[in-house]
């Protein structure tokens, strides 16, 4: 196991060039980091749009960002993006890359960082092809630990560099000044903290989205039996989902689709009884801020992808999948694959009646 003295590592660079769930699983990896090198500049590569919340969260120093638009816009355009990004990288002058993206690109970028310490996956996600190589010189397990869920994917890096393992979960507590605006928000439309479910309809692919009627049917069930105001949260380009669910549901419901920043929705889930909804981002911001979820996947194994640190019930339909998505599914791609539609309404309802069940007897236990 690779040895390296704390006082000569003084910069990292982690490149985590994917999604907001994914840049919270990470936080876990830099926070053990910061704990290792105090003092040493944790810098991330990502998108430009989470620049605001790693820093402002203290997960990074620094964030050297990229436009995913341009990544995947015209040969020209990719390469124009990337001799930015590797000139903007460089001038950091690095002791040590650590490449948990795994891919293609995110490879190119170590070896061309040139990096003294770089750590890289052994063996890759995606096999190499002929005409590419693995830059790391420090190559570290798929899966560290002996584990199996992906945050340990993200955590291997320190089982490699022999580094303690301080800290197994993300936990990000919402910006104070976040909490006042999401407390004001709930004020404004009469909600009392920890008295509302915060649902998630949105996810990166159709496939991965339960039925905006069911959702409605599961709203209505809910809130009539627990007395439990509902909140819509997701992303601008979910708005679709959402005026879905207001049409077929009953019962009030508050749309604050693509009306909050990170910072603020991180602020808003803090406070939110129990979240519900697809596999995505909002549901890991959830559990790292500290509120119970009912997580909803599909062809997506939970045992890999499900929320952790929190009470939690993750729902999947029976596998194999009889094939309910005609062309828009995938069999081979679970990120493309339409299982999600096979989870009946009673599955979610009676989960989310366990899990209240189970996290008010933990609070008045902890009273």
């Amino acid at each position: 196991m690779l040895q390296i003295s704390p006082t000569n590592v003084r910069s990292i660079l982690i490149l985590q060039t994917k999604f907001i769930g994914d840049i919270v699983l990470a936080s876990a990896l830099a926070k053990n980091l910061q704990l290792e090198y105090p003092g040493a500049r944790i810098v991330f590569l990502c998108e430009a749009r989470f620049a605001g919340f790693l820093t402002a969260h203290g997960i990074a120093t620094e964030v050297i960002s990229f436009t995913r638009a341009h990544v995947r816009g015209t040969p020209l355009q990719r390469g124009r993006e990337l001799v930015r990004v590797v000139r903007a990288l460089r001038r950091h002058r690095f002791d040590m890359t650590i490449d948990i993206t795994d891919s293609k690109t995110s490879r190119l970028v170590s070896g061309l960082v040139r990096a003294p310490i770089r750590v890289g996956h052994d063996p890759t996600e995606r096999p190499l092809r002929w005409l590419e190589r693995q830059p790391a010189n420090v190559r570290m397990k798929p899966f560290g630990y002996g584990e199996k869920h992906y945050i340990f994917r993200y955590l291997s890096p320190l089982e490699v560099l022999g580094v303690d393992l301080r800290v197994r979960v993300p936990t990000i507590r919402p910006l104070a000044f976040e909490t006042t605006r999401a407390l004001a928000l709930l004020s404004k439309y009469h909600l009392q903290p920890n008295a509302f479910l915060a649902v998630h309809a949105g996810a990166s692919f159709p496939g991965r989205r339960w039925q905006p009627e069911r959702f409605a049917a599961a709203i209505e069930r809910i809130s009539s039996e627990t007395g439990l105001d509902v909140v819509l949260i997701g992303g601008p380009d979910e708005n679709e989902a959402a005026h879905k669910i207001i049409a077929a549901a009953k019962t009030p419901v508050v749309n604050l689709v693509g009306a909050l920043s990170l910072e603020t929705l991180l602020a808003l889930l803090k406070e939110a009884r129990l979240f519900v909804g697809n596999e995505s981002g909002p549901m890991h911001m959830a559990a790292a801020a500290g509120t119970p979820v009912v997580g909803l996947f599909g062809r997506t194994n939970p045992v890999r992808w499900g929320p952790v640190g929190v009470p939690s019930i993750s729902l999947r339909p029976s596998m194999p999948c009889d094939c309910v998505g005609g062309d828009l599914c995938r069999r081979t791609d679970s990120s493309k694959a339409c299982c999600v539609w096979r989870l009946e309404v009673d599955a979610v309802v009676d989960a989310v009646r366990e899990l209240l069940a189970r996290t008010e007897m933990s609070e008045e236990q902890a009273v």
